[in-house]
């Protein structure tokens, strides 16, 4: 490695590394802060889990768009979602069979299938402009409003709910002050940890010449992906398998609506044609693949090794797609 390579290529990985414990950090705080103010387990859930678990994305696309580098924004947000299907439930699933039965999540899959698909076609005419923001931003709020709605009247027996009363039973019992303190210092070292990974990554794209859109679909979404990869495995040792399957719908709802709204809003842009053509339908087509195999009719979907593998194997033959890509030989 040249000297040139030497000091990006340490920002990404102290950035990373920085930005997988401070997202941890930032959610312990903001869960023990809802907790603190009485407010609903399963809305902490659906909201602040969702919403922490895809903190680093949204972070990263703010920076990336402000530094004009919208394309790794846009890379970020579709490639966490890729990575969550493929990377994180493939592993998940290899280590323990998931096993899918809660209510909600069999409403919130289509959901989101229904949404990803929504996105792709508004932005198929290859503008990511300001209102297509707007109109992200507004489905969010509307899909979260929803979503609340539907935990709050979720049956305390559903498995859902029971996963996740426990996981907040799990969570640091922090006094109000150190959750704050949680909170806020988590979400001050998850800026500087994104901006160090942003700087890193920009100039490796730049050195080798690779689309900056390419660092966002890979490096960047990996690494920002993490936090539900951990979270994941955490689960799965725990037997929580409809909680793995709630928090990746959580955060790629987040980054498909939220993330995404992000270089619309700060960086209006046009879309390269590989992410129309190759990257937003790959996204889909996993999207269906999970939901195919989180649904069943006899209302206990399983999620086995072989299917891990299956994902996995599909996420790394994405990798090499976009490293044939990056290398133009596609």
């Amino acid at each position: 490695m040249t000297t040139t390579l030497i000091l990006p290529s340490l920002l990404l990985i102290i950035g990373l590394a920085l930005l997988v414990w401070s997202s941890d950090v930032f959610i312990d705080g903001a869960a023990s802060t809802a907790t603190h103010m009485k407010i609903s387990p399963l809305i902490i859930g659906v909201v602040v889990l969702g919403f922490g678990t895809s903190m680093p994305e949204i972070i990263v696309a703010i920076l990336a768009a402000l530094e004009g580098s919208p394309s790794l924004a846009i890379g970020n947000a579709i490639g966490s979602n890729i990575a969550n299907i493929g990377l994180v439930l493939g592993i998940t699933a290899l280590i323990t069979p998931v096993i899918v039965k809660s209510s909600i999540l069999k409403r919130e899959l289509p959901v989101l299938l229904a949404i990803s698909f929504g996105v792709y076609l508004l932005v198929l005419d290859g503008n990511l402009g300001m209102w297509d923001g707007v109109i992200l931003l507004i489905v969010l709020v509307t899909v979260m409003t929803w979503m609340i709605r539907s935990n709050k009247a979720l049956d305390p027996s559903d498995p859902l709910a029971q996963e996740t009363a426990h996981e907040m039973e799990e969570i640091a019992d922090l006094s109000q002050k150190k959750a704050l303190i949680y909170l806020i210092g988590g979400l001050i070292i998850l800026m500087i940890s994104a901006r160090m990974m942003v700087s890193g990554a920009v100039e490796i794209a730049q050195f080798f010449e690779v689309p900056e859109v390419v660092i966002g679909l890979t490096i960047i979404a990996i690494g920002t992906s993490l936090p539900e990869l951990a979270a994941a495995i955490a689960a799965a040792r725990k037997n929580e398998a409809d909680l793995i399957i709630g928090n990746i719908v959580g955060s790629n709802l987040f980054n498909i609506l939220a993330v995404l709204a992000v270089p619309a809003l700060l960086a209006p842009s046009l879309l390269e044609p590989e992410i129309l053509n190759i990257d937003m339908p790959f996204m889909l087509a996993l999207t269906v693949a999970m939901l195919l195999l989180a649904l069943s009719k006899s209302g206990e979907a399983k999620i086995n090794r072989l299917r891990g593998f299956l994902l996995s194997l599909a996420f790394l033959s994405y990798l090499y797609m976009l490293y044939l890509r990056s290398t133009g030989s596609l």
